[in-house]
């Protein structure tokens, strides 16, 4: 007979064939290709500049403004596709002082200009819009505009848009694979508020209209939903890191209440973060734009150096700890995890949606590497394996390519879990942090997929990872460690997964012994371990997030 292990695989099996008939009956619209996919009218120009300028009506809840397109086409074209949600209004297109023709199907916005624009070619246009924005009910989870105001009655808003896209709230070609390389925003608010966008602050300039227009400059790529408004009633101060590139500036933009409990929490938390993150990942990457944190009423978002910050300065996860080991509320989660991303998801970007587990997943392992840092290797292991509690394992890491669809919300706890297995089968920690590095050295203020990351982790490390990868984000299920003990002491076992070619290093030992790596295959295959007994087996089950199964 088989032992109780048995039945949580054949379990397991069972959802996950449920889970992948719910996948393959899953079905996309025409607005979600639009949305998604890279069709010659958008991939026949490439963004160079934005400059979006845009007025906000707190009372009203409505925006109206212009974004202009500075482009250069990388084909022969007379059209070309935009983004912008439908329930926002389109004035007009002009081209060179000329209005041009446009029809909207969906979010998408196709514009024909006069005579074709040449390969190679620079250019600019600009859109007019206006209309009253989608407004978030549960922000950073649901996209759009957050309108809130804060206890002394002042409005108190901010966007976020990661997943339903920034052409929520401004025209844009909204897809991951094209950031744009600088950009200036300019958001105008009623005067006694303040906007504090992405970048450096170039000025403020009161319009005479009862408006102020706050200019913000990004020097950077950045992602289209990490431009970001933050409007309220906002005080400042300011501090400077030294770093490995440098002064790195520090700016802090605080409801005017809470500048005296800000200023202590992030002068505990920001510094100490810094410093564990470029030890791991290499230099903060955006030292031109500096790096700012922005109080929300939102819990946070990645928002590119200008971090939304709403976990009422305190440690923890609103003060909870989701690791269950009593590490997690020794930092404040949201600083930690936000800016992480500023390495993986704002230097490191995904192609498409789909990939969006690479943004997750390193990120949530940058907690404990953050740990790791700061109280040794133990506690961030303990850390990583404490958020295994999270993970569901009902359907894969990786999303839908082409249609604006992400994966699991496991990316996150078993994405981490997925990378800190990788760094026990590499079992050289200096390597490991080299290659961390070097993945934000490689893919400086890139896009990448899937194949970047597995790739350069394969081949850094001298390790094929590829079958890790794949099983552990292409796959809903963990691998199951199969043992068979035959006469004489022999024994044998074998990897059940899905993933045909999956063999993954695993380290095993007789009780009380040294840990000692195999390497298992989908094949049976004998153990040369002498005196190994079913009894007296141990497999390393707090590295490896593996299933295992003894035969009797």
């Amino acid at each position: 007979m088989k032992r109780i292990l048995a039945l949580i695989f054949f379990v397991s099996a069972a959802v996950d064939g449920y889970s992948q008939l719910m996948k393959a009956r899953e079905i996309f619209s025409r607005g979600d290709s639009l949305r998604g996919q890279l069709t010659p009218l958008r991939t026949c120009y490439d963004i160079n500049y934005y400059h979006l300028d845009v007025k906000v009506d707190p009372d009203k809840r409505y925006i109206s403004g212009s974004n202009l397109f500075q482009f250069t086409a990388t084909e022969d074209f007379t059209r070309l596709q935009v983004d912008l949600f439908d329930n926002l209004r389109i004035d007009s297109v002009v081209y060179h002082g000329q209005v041009l023709p446009f029809r909207r199907e969906y979010h998408a916005v196709f514009i024909d200009f006069p005579q074709p624009i040449r390969k190679g070619q620079s250019d600019t246009f600009t859109v007019y819009y206006a209309g009253h924005p989608v407004q978030a009910k549960r922000a950073p989870w649901d996209g759009g505009f957050d309108f809130k105001k804060d206890s002394n009655g002042k409005h108190w808003i901010a966007t976020a848009c990661q997943g339903l896209g920034a052409s929520v709230w401004w025209p844009n070609k909204d897809h991951q694979s094209d950031e744009v390389d600088s950009m200036l925003i300019s958001i105008s608010v009623p005067n006694g508020l303040i906007n504090v966008s992405n970048g450096r602050f170039r000025g403020s300039h009161d319009l005479g209209n009862g408006y102020t227009r706050f200019d913000w400059f990004v020097s950077n790529p950045i992602n289209n939903y990490n431009v970001a408004a933050n409007i309220g009633d906002y005080v400042h101060f300011a501090d400077t890191f030294q770093g490995e590139s440098g002064v790195l500036d520090l700016d802090y933009w605080v409801l005017r209440e809470n500048k005296g409990k800000a200023k202590p929490h992030f002068d505990a938390n920001v510094k100490p973060m810094l410093r564990a993150f470029e030890h791991w990942f290499g230099p903060y990457p955006f030292y031109e734009d500096g790096f700012k944190l922005v109080e929300t009423a939102h819990l946070g978002m990645e928002h590119q150096s200008a971090i939304a910050y709403g976990n009422k300065y305190q440690n923890g996860y609103l003060g909870r700890d989701g690791s269950g080991t009593g590490w997690g509320t020794k930092w404040d989660f949201i600083i930690v995890h936000e800016a992480g991303h500023e390495w993986f998801g704002n230097n490191i970007t995904s192609n498409d949606l789909a990939d969006m587990w690479i943004h997750e997943s390193f990120t949530n392992y940058s907690e404990s590497l953050y740990i790791d840092y700061h109280f040794g290797k133990q506690a961030g292991q303990e850390y990583v394996h404490g958020n295994r509690g999270g993970i569901q394992n009902l359907t894969p890491l990786i999303g839908t390519y082409h249609v604006n669809k992400e994966g699991s919300g496991d990316m996150y706890n078993k994405g981490g879990v997925l990378h800190n297995m990788v760094r026990t089968v590499i079992d050289d920690d200096e390597k490991w942090r080299q290659i961390l590095r070097g993945l934000n050295k490689q893919f400086y203020h890139s896009t990448v997929d899937y194949e970047d990351i597995v790739g350069y982790i394969s081949e850094q490390s001298g390790k094929d990872v590829s079958n890790i990868y794949a099983q552990y984000v292409r796959h809903p299920n963990i691998p199951t460690l199969e043992f068979f003990f035959g006469p004489e002491g022999k024994a044998f076992c074998r990897w059940i997964a899905d993933e045909p070619n999956f063999d993954m290093p695993v380290r095993i030992r007789i009780k009380g012994g040294e840990y000692r790596f195999i390497q298992p295959t989908r094949r049976t295959t004998p153990i040369d371990i002498p005196g190994l007994t079913r009894d007296n087996l141990e497999v390393d089950t707090f590295n490896f997030y593996i299933g295992v199964l003894v035969n009797e």
